[in-house]
This record gives C-alpha cells, sequence and structure tokens, in this order.
C-alpha cells in the first residue's frame, strides 16, 4: 500500500530504517503571527447587473414586446409633432434602404411600386417609430395588399417589423371591420413566429386575438397548439384543439406529438395520453421517434415506471423502427445529402443520450462537409456542455461559433448565462449582457429567470426582490417557469417563507403546480431539514396525482440526511429495492451519500453494492465518501479495495482522496507513512489544507512522537495555514496520554496567547487524562484554577468538569 496506487505520482520512499523515540517534551512550536486574511470577494454586481438588463429590456432593442395598446390620439398628435423635428424621420421618399436589384427580384414582384416604396420605408425605419410611422401613412398602407406587404418584410428577413404591422393593422381594423386580417393573413403570420421560435410573443398574440374565429388550416393550429405547449398554457392547448375537432380539422401526426407533449408536461393525463395514442392507430398514423420520447418523457416526470415498459415492450411487438442516429447514418451511406435541419437533430440526440463529445463533432462533420453549423447547431452542444459542468469546453465553443461568423441567438446566450451564474460568476455574466446588447439581442424571460437564479444566495433574498421587481417593470409578468424559478432561489436564500409565498401566488396567478413545482418546494425544505413538511408536499403531490420523481426522492434523502433521520433514509431505500422506485444512478448515488452524511456504514454499503449490481460507475465522490467511511471504521482492507478502485478506473484523486488516504495510514499507526504522502502532494499534488496538516500531527501525536508534530505544525504555519482549535486538542491528546499535564497545560496558554479560544472539550481532555492516571485531585486542582488562565471560560462550564470528575471518582470507589 505504498505510492504505487498512483503510478502517476512518485512511488513513496520507505521509512528510514531508524526513528527517533524520545523528543523534547516543550511545546515551543516556530509559530508565525498570522497573515493578513485575503482580501474579501468582490461585492455582488447587483446595480451593474440590472442596469445592463434594463438597458436590453428597453428601447431599441430590435425584439419587440407585445402592447397592443389601441391607438389615440395623444399617439397620433405625439407622432406628428416628432415629424417636424429636426432629426430626420423615415418617410416614403427616404433613401433606399433595400438596393433596388433587389427589389426588383422575382422574389418580390408581387408587389406594387407603391408596395416596394412602403417596404423600404418600414426597413428603414427604428422598431420602436414604426407604430407612428404607420399611423402616418395609414392610407397608403389601405391602398396596398396587407397579405403581400407582411409576406415580402418575411422575405426581406424583418418578421419583427411584419409582427409590428400585424398588430398595428389588427388594432386599427382588423378586430372591428376584419377589412385586411383575413383568414390568409393571420395563417402568414403563425407561420412566421413558428419558424422564429416565438412562442412566447405567439401564445400572447393569439389570446387577445380569437384564433378560433379564423377558419386556419391544420399547420396553422398546430404551430398555436405548440407555442402554447411551449409557455405552459396547457388548458389554452387541449380548448383549441378541441376547436378543431370541432371544425372537422383532422389532427396530424404532428399536432398528435404536440397534444401529446402538452398532457405529458401537465400531468395526471396518463389516460388521456392513452386516447389519444389509440386515435393516432385507429387513423393509421404510426409513431415516429419523437411520438416515442414524448410518452416515455411523460412516464418519466410522474415516475410511472411500470406504463413506460409496458408502452417499450408494445413498440417493439410492433416493429420499432430505429431512432435517429440509425435513420441519419443510412441517409449518408445512400448518398441522400444532410442539411443543417438533420445535422442539428442528430446533435440532439447524441447529448440527450449524454454522448457530448458525439454532439461536439457532429460539428465538425458539418463544416468538413460543406454545411455551415448555425446558432442552433452551436446551443444544442454549448448548453449541454454548461449542463455537465464542462464550462470550458463550452466557452471554447462559444468563442469558436463567434470566430466562424455565427451570431449567437438569445438562446445561446441565455445558456452562456444560466452556466456563468451557477459559478457565480457575475462580472463574466454582465459582459455577457453587453454583449449582448451590442448585437441588438434582447432578453427573454429565460434570460430574467436565470438572473433570479444567479443572485439567489445564502441571505440575498433582497437581491432576487429586486431582479423580480426590474423584471416586471421591463414588461416581464412572471409565468409558470418563473415561479417555479422563485421558489428555488427563495429556497437557496434561505426563505421558506418567500419560497411558501410564492407557491401561493402562482395558484393564485391561475397556473397549475407541477413536479417541478413541487421539486423547488423540496429543494428548499430539504436545505432546512424540515422533513416532515418535505413529507407532507410529497403527500400533496400523490393526492393531486402526480408521482414523484427521482429528483423528487433525491430531494428527500437529502433532506432526512440534514436532520440525521436514518429511519427515513432507509424508508426510501426499501421503496428503491423493492422495485417501487426504479433505482437510477443518481438516485443509488444520493443514497450512499446521504447515509455517508449520517455515518450509516451498513446503507452505504447497500447502496454502493446496487450500483455495482445495475452496472453503474462510482465517481470520485462516491469513492471518496466509502473510503472515508471505511477508514473511520478501521475496515483497512476495504478502504485499500476504494484506493485500487480510482487507480483501476483512471480516475485522478484529489485532495479529499490523500486526506483519507493520510487518515487511513493514521489509524493504522503508519505515521510516517502519512507524513510521506504529505511530502508528495505538497511536491506535486494539491495543494494541502488544515485537514491534511492536522492529520498528520494526529499520527505523530497518537506514537508520542511530539517533537515530530511540533515540527508539522510549524511547517503548517510557515504555509500561512493557522492552527485550528483541533490541531491544539490534538497536542493535548498526545500530551496528557504521555502523562505530561504541564506541558498540556503550556498548549493551553499557548492557545490563548494566540487567540485560539479552548473550548469545554478542551479542558476535558486534560481532566480525562487525569482521571485516567488515578489523579483526581490534581484533577480537581486543574479545574480550580481554569479562570486563572482563561477568564472567559464560563462558570457552568466549571461547574460540569468538577461534576465529571466526581463521578470518575465515586466509580473508582
Amino acid at each position: 500500500m505504498e505510492g504505487t496506487l498512483f503510478p502517476n505520482r512518485p512511488v513513496l520512499p520507505a521509512p528510514a530504517p531508524t526513528r527517533p523515540t524520545e523528543q523534547p517534551s516543550k511545546f515551543k512550536p516556530n509559530f508565525l503571527p498570522p497573515q493578513s486574511p485575503p482580501p474579501p470577494p468582490p461585492p455582488f454586481q447587483l446595480d451593474s447587473l440590472l442596469q445592463r438588463l434594463h438597458q436590453l429590456s428597453s428601447v431599441p432593442i430590435t425584439t419587440p414586446t407585445l402592447t397592443l395598446v389601441p391607438p389615440s390620439k395623444d399617439n397620433n398628435t405625439h407622432f406628428n409633432n416628432s415629424l417636424h423635428s429636426k432629426q430626420k424621420q423615415p418617410s416614403l421618399a427616404s433613401d433606399p434602404v433595400v438596393e433596388q436589384d433587389q427589389l426588383d427580384d422575382v422574389k418580390f414582384g408581387f408587389l406594387s411600386d407603391k408596395g416596394k416604396l412602403l417596404l423600404n420605408s418600414i426597413v428603414g425605419s427604428p422598431l420602436h417609430e414604426l407604430n407612428g410611422f404607420f399611423n402616418a401613412v395609414e392610407f397608403e398602407l389601405l391602398e396596398v395588399d396587407f397579405l403581400s406587404m407582411l409576406k415580402a418584410l418575411d422575405l426581406s428577413g424583418n418578421w419583427e417589423r411584419a409582427l409590428l404591422l400585424f398588430e398595428w393593422g389588427w388594432l386599427h381594423f382588423g378586430s372591428e371591420q376584419n377589412l385586411r386580417l383575413d383568414n390568409q393573413v393571420v395563417e402568414l403570420m403563425v407561420r412566421i413566429l413558428g419558424r422564429e421560435s416565438q412562442h412566447s410573443i405567439a401564445s400572447k398574440l393569439f389570446d387577445l386575438i380569437p384564433v378560433e374565429q379564423y377558419s386556419l388550416d391544420v399547420r396553422a393550429y398546430t404551430t398555436v397548439l405548440h407555442a402554447y405547449a411551449r409557455t405552459g398554457k396547457y388548458k389554452r392547448a387541449i380548448e383549441l384543439f378541441g376547436k378543431m375537432n370541432e371544425f372537422g380539422l383532422d389532427p396530424t401526426l404532428v399536432t398528435y406529438n404536440v397534444m401529446l407533449d402538452v398532457y405529458g408536461k401537465m400531468g395526471r393525463s396518463w389516460s388521456r395520453i392513452l386516447e389519444l395514442l389509440d386515435e393516432m392507430r385507429n387513423k393509421g398514423l404510426e409513431y415516429d421517434e419523437f411520438t416515442c420520447s414524448t410518452v416515455i418523457s411523460a412516464c418519466g416526470r410522474e415516475g410511472m415506471l411500470d406504463e413506460a415498459r409496458k408502452f417499450l415492450a408494445e413498440l417493439k411487438l410492433n416493429g420499432y423502427k430505429p431512432g435517429t442516429v440509425t435513420i441519419l447514418k443510412e441517409m449518408e451511406d445512400n448518398n441522400c445529402p444532410l442539411d443543417s435541419v438533420t445535422y442539428n437533430e442528430l446533435a440532439a440526440t447524441y447529448v440527450r443520450a449524454g454522448f457530448l463529445d458525439q454532439g461536439k463533432a457532429v460539428i465538425d462533420t458539418m463544416t468538413s462537409k460543406g454545411v455551415m453549423p448555425n446558432a442552433i447547431t452551436y446551443t444544442i452542444v454549448i448548453d449541454a456542455y454548461g449542463k455537465a459542468g464542462r464550462e470550458d469546453e463550452a466557452l471554447r465553443l462559444f468563442s469558436q461559433m463567434k470566430d466562424l461568423g455565427c451570431a449567437p441567438n438569445v438562446y445561446t446566450y441565455n445558456s452562456i448565462l444560466a452556466m456563468l451564474g451557477k459559478k457565480s460568476r457575475t462580472e463574466d455574466v454582465i459582459n455577457v449582457l453587453c454583449e449582448m446588447k451590442l448585437n441588438g439581442c434582447a432578453p427573454t424571460r429565460a434570460t430574467w429567470n436565470t438572473m433570479l437564479a444567479v443572485c439567489s444566495e445564502e441571505g440575498k433574498h433582497n437581491h432576487v426582490n429586486r431582479v423580480l421587481r426590474e423584471m416586471k417593470n421591463s414588461g416581464f409578468e412572471p409565468e409558470k417557469d418563473t415561479f417555479n424559478t422563485l421558489i428555488a432561489a427563495y429556497a437557496r436564500c434561505g426563505s421558506e417563507v418567500d419560497s411558501a409565498k410564492m407557491y401561493g401566488e402562482m395558484i393564485k396567478a391561475g397556473f397549475t403546480p407541477c413536479v417541478t413545482t413541487y421539486n423547488s418546494l423540496l429543494n428548499a425544505l430539504a436545505r432546512l431539514g424540515n422533513w416532515k413538511a418535505a413529507e407532507s408536499v410529497i403527500l400533496d403531490m400523490r393526492s393531486k396525482g402526480f408521482k414523484p420523481n427521482e429528483t423528487s426522492y433525491s430531494l428527500m434523502l437529502h433532506c432526512y440526511s440534514k436532520a440525521g433521520n436514518v429511519k427515513g433514509i432507509e424508508a426510501i431505500e426499501k421503496e428503491i429495492y423493492d422495485g417501487h422506485v426504479f433505482p437510477s444512478w443518481i438516485l443509488l448515488r444520493t443514497l450512499i451519500l446521504s447515509n455517508h452524511k449520517c455515518r450509516h456504514l451498513r446503507g452505504m454499503e447497500r447502496a454502493f453494492d446496487q450500483l455495482h449490481k445495475y452496472g453503474y460507475k462510482p465517481d470520485l465522490v462516491v469513492i471518496n465518501s466509502m473510503l472515508s467511511m471505511f477508514s473511520r471504521n478501521k475496515m483497512f482492507s476495504k478502504a485499500r479495495e476504494m484506493m485500487h478502485y480510482i487507480h483501476e478506473n483512471g480516475l485522478q484523486p484529489n485532495l479529499f482522496t490523500y486526506n483519507c488516504l493520510m487518515d487511513l495510514y493514521v489509524r493504522e499507526g503508519e505515521c510516517w507513512k502519512a507524513q510521506e504522502i504529505l511530502k508528495e502532494i505538497q511536491n506535486s499534488g494539491p495543494e494541502p489544507d488544515v485537514v491534511s496538516y492536522n492529520t498528520v500531527i494526529k499520527g505523530f501525536c497518537r506514537k508520542g512522537l511530539m517533537q515530530e508534530a511540533i515540527r508539522v505544525l510549524s511547517e503548517m504555519t510557515t504555509k500561512g495555514i493557522q492552527p485550528t482549535i483541533v490541531s491544539y486538542n490534538t497536542f493535548l491528546s498526545g500530551y496528557v496520554g504521555m502523562e505530561l499535564f504541564d506541558e498540556a497545560i503550556e498548549v493551553i496558554r499557548f492557545m490563548i496567547e494566540h487567540n485560539c479560544r479552548p473550548n469545554e472539550l478542551t479542558y476535558k481532555i486534560v481532566v480525562d487524562g487525569y482521571c485516567k492516571a488515578g489523579k483526581h485531585e490534581q484533577a480537581m486542582d486543574f479545574v480550580s484554577k481554569i479562570k486563572e488562565i482563561d477568564i472567559s471560560f464560563d462558570d457552568r462550564s466549571v461547574k460540569r468538569l468538577g461534576s465529571c470528575i466526581r463521578e470518575r471518582m465515586g466509580s473508582v470507589l
């Protein structure tokens, strides 16, 4: 059990043949005064962050906010006055913005000359001035074909201006006379918003515009359904789907897939999902990969393991077709060219399966085959890297994306912000927000939700309040995802009351809680160890038809472990081992760590065996926990097995691993081997901490090698690491074990001189040493003089120590 456990480290030298056996008794370490403390971390730059977000959310950022405020005379007056200001205003006579040869192009041939002039003026106007411009040229707009204008704006890459023209048209004459907003106009607007993935805007727009009153095709209705599904408006989607059936529209496979997604996310809808699947079969629609993954995801959200197994079994019986990767391989083999959409799906499939590097390789493949990756491609992989904790790789890919001329979109920025926010890299977050402004990329609700999470740290609930206030001031009202974020954010701030308040406000706002909501509440309670309240949340989930998922059970385990409730942990353990809950890698890992926190060895061993049984690979955190527990319980052979496992599986040991290894040697009485490990990490390993030095000091003190222990203490202070009360108490245990009580008292005096106040345990170590040596009178004399040494020591503790001595004397008699 030498250094050969880690072949990338130098082999540990053999112990010297002779070791000192007699040690000078005086406690006189070479003690350097404490170094000045490191500068405090820079304060959280909330004002800068909010300032940047506020700037991003206000004009003239290019993404419009949907207000649909009816026009008034005041608005027209304000615009007319601005026409006469010195600032140049766009007009029908302005210099062309769209080049003439582009306007003469065949794709704009459907526009009249006046239409082309209007198009040029609209494209050349700032977004925040367009409403006034439309008012000024109202008669000209009435003379051109409204549908053609929208189509031309879309073709010229100006979907935002098309949206503003659509809104203006509906407010002026579409809602009453229906002169211009015919079915084709509405269908076109639906297609534009769907193609641009503007789900939030679409869902709000068609809440205000009664889309059911228009005879749209099934594709347009499906797009609106998808927008409702993405924004959590599940009831509205169900209502619209019902209207489609009333209109006699026959849903397509895509429509059914969207509705399966709606019911899956809404929860408590398994019977309705089965009904939709039956409808699809009866209509001869074959399930595609999206159908299958959506149904399985719905089962996963609600912990319906048996239902998922049954569904998969039926798929196999019916000849389930191969997945995306296989299909794409066949396309390549048959010389069928792959476009960016296909490659994006391939990258997404890889990262969903956890193969992040293969997902990144798709980008390289695209480039080599002449297909340029777009913002969606990069965002898929960047987001996956960020969620996996591989920030450096995500940031490198982000830089590569920009270097190659691919402009990030708001989803890319949101992924980067979420990743940086998790690491509390506030300055980097602000820099990214500045970059968003420079690129004219407006924040979405997801951006604000990310900022809520970034600001949520212990004791900083006021920061969350400020961000929420600014979010509302910028026109973003909280929706379901915001409330879920707020519940979790206030939990991280340690404010259970605010988390509960947000839950109440969520219900009041008309949003239905989902499993994510309940998990956010469990997260708040787990931080407090309030397992009784957490159990009530689980009961409420089940009473409302939700099944706790993997995250729910993990949070319950954390909650029990925080409170030291081993019986609660064992109850969940039984559900897992009896087959009622799927034994995932996350759950078994959490079981090991929860039992470790409660120092419950048997529970750890059971979970570790299950981990191996299901073929899961333990990570370093799990191995370190097992190593620590085996070492603590003097199970040296099993501890060595853990060390060999690290070596065999190519894991890189960290400081905790080395500290455990030193503790293992110390408990075996091999203090010199522990010392060699300390030297090794000093030279080529992670920087030792106070635990590393204390462990070696403990090893020497247990062997009575006090001068060696003093040498290590001096070395520790030379490195700028200050001794803790544990360091000094270790020396006390060593001295009293050798019945060197004068030296022990010197340690106490030294502690006080160097501003380390002894605690009751400090004095009890000396008292126990006297009693163990049968020197009860000296023990009483020592206690009576404690106040002379340490005037700050309280009288109640002195009395308790005296009572302890009298009890020991009575037991001897």
